[in-house]
């Protein structure tokens, strides 16, 4: 019979601590029922009474099937629990579950809270008799404990014990330093259950500042802990914490896990979590990071011509996992490395059937070799490759045509002498045979052009109403005054897709432009493609 593994999610709480990261209210709401959508076990809220934003995000449940969570610290010392305002304001949040922090190494109980260790002990127990007497599930992290463990074995597993004997439903391990490695992690969580706490009252909280985080975890659930925390990303203060999203997929589908544990997630859950991950990064304003396991873009990017025939033949060749089980999918990159088979592939992807003897793949191969020894990198740039592919292989509509462009950047004073620097653009156009003249300022001059481009498309406006620029990067291909430059814009609409496109010039607002362009005409061409999707159905 499998052994049930429970996840702790605290992206909203230790998440909340990343650097450049401010949740709200509303914030919070939405990624909470992410969380319980997905099937996390528990959803750790915040510290109400610390915050404002924290005190009502607890002012109601905020989870369906997810216990939902609130943080706060063990007593005061010389405070009874039941006039301690902390306490007070833990108790009357909305929650199901109360985690407490708790010393556990001596050095911080004498240095930190400045009192005798048993003074430390007796607030422990304490709180948790408090969180049970409101009705809460009470659990403990034991901060610092592998360190403090380290330094004085009895006084950790005092504090863990305390905890337990009072009632708490879990005593959570906590490497909060993140400097402890998988085997100490392993040889310390064995000791902790010898020592009479069950495994099944155990959990782990893993930092990730040796990279280890998610393997600390792991060890930790080999050695007997039934409880794992971490976050959406691997969000946290300093390097972060253990990653829940390459986690889960770990227990779930490598078998030395899979075979021994249960999670309460389903297949069709887990198929979710490069749609999870994604939307959390989307929530936050920020890119997706293209490699990280299962999820990235380029968790399952093939670029060598040998990998891909290979891939043809049979996935697995090449695969640790289908990608389909995590939601995301293959990719077989062309590039001036791949051969036909990835042409191929990335063709067949995209709906574009053509025979390996075309002599159209011929010169589609040829033409990427050649433009990429110019300077363009079609890998990172799918949208701009399924253009060019289209327009030689089969041809794609001509929405518009740009017959000119103008960008002027200029210094101006303004009436109180202040130095001010305005970028405006004049984009002209043709559609549907009628000319049409742009005028945008903008910040800087591809903003300014991006505005004066989607100024004014005639009928195709209201299809470009919700595609927005996400990335833009700028590489310089070689030194000197004429200089190379490549640019790659990603950008999304309101669908949640996102593409990348490119250009390449010996002058940055051209190649700049090309992108731009590129990033249109794709936005264009697949709502088409949609629309015929929707009317054949």
């Amino acid at each position: 019979m499998k052994e049930r593994l429970y996840l702790f999610d605290t992206t909203l709480r230790d998440g909340q601590q990343t650097p450049g990261i401010d949740f709200s209210v509303e914030d919070k709401a939405a990624i909470a029922r992410l969380l319980d959508d997905f099937g996390m076990d528990y959803v750790e809220g915040g510290y109400p009474g610390a915050n404002p934003t924290d005190t009502a995000f607890f002012s109601e449940k905020r989870t369906r099937a997810a216990k939902f969570v609130a943080f706060g610290m063990t007593k005061r010392v010389g405070v009874s629990a039941s006039n301690d305002p902390g306490i007070a304001a833990l108790m009357q949040a909305r929650s199901d579950a109360v985690c407490y922090v708790a010393k556990s190494w001596d050095y911080h109980v004498r240095v930190a809270l400045g009192c005798t260790e048993e003074e430390n002990l007796d607030a422990i127990r304490a709180s948790v008799e408090a969180a049970r007497a409101a009705g809460k599930e009470p659990m403990v992290d034991c901060e610092h404990f592998f360190d403090g463990f380290k330094a004085n074995p009895a006084y950790a597993l005092a504090c863990a014990r305390a905890a337990f004997e009072a009632g708490a439903r879990w005593v959570v391990l906590c490497d909060t330093n993140g400097g402890t490695q998988p085997a100490e992690i392993r040889a310390i969580v064995g000791k902790v259950i010898a020592a009479g706490i069950p495994g099944e009252n155990l959990g782990i909280h893993a930092h990730d500042d040796t990279g280890q985080a998610v393997a600390n975890s792991l060890a930790a659930a080999e050695a007997g802990v039934r409880q794992i925390q971490g976050t959406l990303n691997g969000i946290g203060e300093r390097c972060g914490n253990a990653n829940l999203i390459t986690l889960i997929p770990t227990l779930m589908l490598k078998p030395a896990y899979a075979e021994r544990f249960e999670l309460g997630i389903s297949a069709e859950q887990l198929a979710g979590i490069s749609r999870l991950s994604r939307a959390f990064d989307e929530l936050l304003n920020r890119a997706p990071e293209p490699q990280a396991p299962y999820v990235g873009v380029s968790a399952f990017a093939t670029k060598a011509g040998i990998h891909a025939s290979a891939l043809a033949k049979d996935p697995a060749t090449y695969e640790h996992v289908p990608p389909e089980t995590v939601g995301n999918r293959r990719r077989v990159m062309v590039s001036d490395q791949g051969g036909k088979a990835n042409f191929l592939a990335e063709l067949k992807r995209r709906g574009i059937d053509v025979p390996k003897d075309d002599h159209r793949l011929d010169a589609l191969v040829a033409v990427v070799k050649e433009r990429e020894a110019e300077g363009y990198a079609y890998e990172g740039a799918d949208a701009s490759f399924e253009l060019l592919a289209r327009k030689m292989l089969s041809g794609i509509p001509e929405f518009f045509a740009v017959t000119s462009f103008r960008c002027m950047v200029e210094r101006r004073f303004d009436a109180n002498g202040h130095v001010k620097t305005v970028s405006e653009a004049i984009v002209k156009l043709l559609v549907d045979g009628e000319e049409r003249m742009s005028v945008a300022e903008g910040h800087g001059p591809v903003n300014a052009l991006d505005v004066a481009l989607r100024k004014d498309l005639g009928r195709y406006q209201a299809e470009i109403a919700d595609l927005e620029l996400a990335d833009y990067k700028v590489r310089i291909l070689n030194g000197g005054t004429e200089a190379i430059t490549r640019v790659l814009i990603e950008s999304h609409d309101g669908t949640g897709a996102r593409w990348w496109t490119v250009g390449v010039s010996d002058n940055i607002i051209d190649a700049s432009f090309q992108a731009l362009m590129d990033s249109i005409v794709y936005k264009l061409m697949k709502n088409r493609e949609m629309a015929g999707l929707v009317a054949a159905e």
